[in-house]
């Protein structure tokens, strides 16, 4: 692949990355390896490696590259996981957790957003990402469980669908709050014990679903 953006991918993760405590080896490798750049409307190449969000089809985004990061280290995945996204939007980050598991499940609602993705991750060569339409509130049973999942949309409450369908000691992190303002939150299941820990405060696009906002 042609890439002459890998300078600017470096610059990111040494600006932007590091020094809010990005600190895995394996997600900062992930992070300067994925051409974020092809995950946006051409238009918006020059920017696809800024400190902040920009938006793609249908009213939704692209999170910035510092959340996208945050969200990814806080799995600690570890390169054997199966991992379940819902929210595939422009497919960024199912591209980058595609570089530290061995398979990701994505779930979409929205279908230009979904053929875009598929499309990229052909172009890619990502072929461990599997991409789906449906409501991503309901989760996808057929693959569970699953040993991270992440939601990448803020909801009213964590979907409980999603835990059920987390394996035991695994790792969900997730958007909770209203439509203005969340927390990001990480659960993590112990046998029949759920712990949830409050990372920091994002914005988000709404989670819309049957567990979701309506």
């Amino acid at each position: 692949m042609d890439d002459r953006f890998g300078t600017i991918r470096d610059r990111m993760v040494q600006e932007q990355l590091i020094p809010r405590g990005i600190s895995g080896t394996n997600v900062l490798e992930a992070m300067r390896s994925v051409p974020r750049h092809f995950f946006v409307d051409d238009a918006l190449r020059s920017r696809a490696y800024g400190d902040f969000p920009l938006p793609i089809a249908s009213g939704q985004t692209i999170s910035q590259p510092y959340i996208v990061a945050a969200m990814t280290q806080a799995l600690a995945l570890t390169g054997s996981e199966r991992v379940l996204e819902i929210g595939t939007g422009s497919g960024y980050q199912a591209a980058v957790l595609s570089r530290l598991c061995s398979q990701v499940y994505t779930v979409e609602r929205i279908n230009v957003l979904l053929a875009g993705s598929r499309r990229v991750f052909d172009q890619l060569r990502y072929f461990n990402i599997v991409a789906k339409l449906d409501d991503g509130t309901l989760g996808w049973a057929e693959h569970g469980p699953y040993d991270a999942i992440m939601v990448t949309a803020g909801g009213p409450e964590i979907p409980r669908p999603l835990i059920d369908q987390l394996a035991d000691q695994g790792r969900l992190v997730i958007p909770v709050g209203d439509q203005n303002l969340q927390v990001l939150q990480l659960v993590e299941k112990n046998g029949d014990e759920i712990v949830v820990r409050d990372l920091e405060r994002v914005r988000f696009v709404d989670l819309v679903g049957e567990h979701g906002w309506k």
